[in-house]
């Protein structure tokens, strides 16, 4: 049966990184089992468990990683077993004979199922880290490039007080850097299952170490430190608590709505034509308007930023759930879940950093958006130097409010120009003002501290943020699969 008879994820199939998938593929999952069979008899080897040979462990070590054909031998011997881990036990023991009858020796099926989860996890972690940090670099020179250059600030979508471009896209960075200190908290809080036996007792190991306490908990903390992790869970069920995936995929959900607002706001500016996404020069913005460049990598952004905020849900619901030592009905959701929330965050990752490297400005039509409303925010500047000029406050204020709705009703009821500036030098009540007009009009003196606020945010505190990161910051081309 071909791939193309039967139905894909676009996660994998259309969007993410190969190294993503690699992480979540069967053949990862099952090489995986075998690394942890592997070093649990190596563990129990060293703490006297004489059953288990050099030969056993030598063959084990020849074959960790799991062939094509012993995925189909598996499969086939699972639907006679219906048990995925027995299947792959029975597989493992075919191909390393001398090892067949200590594979798995003391262990439940979660030794390897919720061990391999937990590696998988702090693995696609370690992936998708770097973008985000690499993601805040970008921006953060972007924010640099354009601290000065002022636009229309917005407030409820209506014009409001200056600000720069630079200081709008720190409030995006701000958010990002929250982000990355909760997936950071996150990865590294992530330890391991361990060897906990069937219900969390240890009852197994402790009757194949005739119950010596001490060389149980020695063997926990052995196979720990063989699987490269600092941190054992304590105390587990038959599984690690589901809470731990609710702390894991939380810093994602958090993420989908830190690159829901970017993207979004983002578009808001495409329609405004001040920002745009990059657009490639053979790309297609519509089927039948050829004129189009819609924002269709934000519009992604966006989509599937709502996807993944769905599956924490997922991981809230079956924590809760998970009686006394535990059920199965975990199972299912969580082959889906998990996967997907690595996957999406990995997609919107990989987007955001392409269109970090990538945003094209129009400063033209910034200006003229700016001037179109700037007359308006200049009248509190225009009346007090009225004042300083010995004008009554109240009659300047009666004349700017007489002259503002004029011009007003030129651009609501005209679609004309505002040309409130135009109406005050041709009346002579403002002839005391008249010569320094343009001085009270220049919109970098609408922007009060923006520049000074972008050059600290960036040389202080995403500096002291990216610091512990910087072997990953790279400036490398990103392209996306589509």
């Amino acid at each position: 049966m071909s791939d193309f008879d039967k139905y894909l994820t676009p996660l994998s199939a259309r969007y993410t990184s190969k190294e993503m998938s690699e992480v979540f593929s069967m053949r990862n999952r099952f090489s995986t089992w075998r690394k942890l069979w592997y070093n649990l008899a190596i563990a129990e080897k060293e703490l006297g468990l004489n059953v288990i040979t050099d030969e056993a462990i030598d063959q084990m070590s020849q074959h960790l990683i799991i062939t094509d054909e012993e995925i189909k031998q598996a499969s086939a011997q699972e639907a006679i077993v219906r048990h995925d881990v027995m299947a792959h036990v029975h597989t493992y023991g075919q191909t390393c004979p001398a090892a067949a009858g200590i594979i798995h020796l003391g262990a439940t099926s979660c030794f390897v199922t919720d061990n391999a989860d937990l590696i998988f996890l702090r693995d696609a972690y370690d992936i998708i880290i770097p973008k985000l940090v690499n993601v805040i670099d970008r921006l953060s020179k972007f924010a640099v490039n354009y601290k000065d250059l002022p636009v229309l600030g917005w407030t409820h979508f209506q014009p409001a007080q200056l600000t720069t471009l630079g200081k709008r896209v720190t409030l995006w960075i701000q958010d990002l850097l929250w982000d990355l200190r909760n997936f950071d908290r996150a990865r590294n809080d992530i330890g391991l299952r361990g060897v906990k036996g069937t219900t969390g007792t240890q009852a197994s190991f402790l009757a194949l170490f005739h119950g010596n306490h001490d060389k149980v908990e020695e063997l926990d903390q052995r196979v720990t430190e063989l699987l490269g992790f600092e941190t054992v869970y304590p105390v587990t069920g038959q599984t690690y608590s589901r809470k731990i995936d609710v702390d894991v995929l939380a810093p994602l959900a958090s993420f989908a709505t830190t690159a829901h607002k970017m993207a979004t706001d983002i578009r808001l500016l495409a329609h405004l034509k001040e920002v745009e996404e990059p657009f490639e020069k053979t790309q297609i913005g519509s089927s039948a308007m050829a004129y189009k460049r819609n924002p269709m990598r934000c519009e992604r952004v966006c989509s599937l930023a709502r996807h993944m905020s769905s599956l924490f849900n997922d991981a809230v619901q079956t924590a809760s759930v998970q009686w006394f030592e535990r059920t199965l009905d975990d199972s299912a959701i969580r082959r889906i879940s998990l996967p997907s929330a690595f996957l999406t965050a990995d997609i919107l990752l990989a987007t955001l950093l392409n269109i970090s490297s990538g945003m094209v400005v129009y400063p033209k039509v910034i200006e003229r958006r700016i001037n179109s409303e700037l007359p308006f925010m200049a009248t509190e500047n225009i009346i007090m130097a009225m004042v300083e000029n010995g004008a009554s406050r109240q009659e300047v204020h009666e004349k700017i409010r007489v002259l503002s709705h004029e011009a007003a009703a030129v651009v609501k009821e005209k679609g004309g120009d505002n040309d409130l500036i135009e109406r005050i030098k041709n009346d002579k009540f403002f002839t005391p003002i008249h010569t320094y007009l343009g001085n009270l009009l220049d919109p970098s003196t609408f922007v009060g501290r923006s520049p000074q606020q972008v050059e600290k945010f960036i040389s202080k505190d995403v500096k002291k943020a990216l610091q512990p990161f910087e072997n990953h910051i790279n400036d490398a081309d990103v392209k996306l699969n589509v």
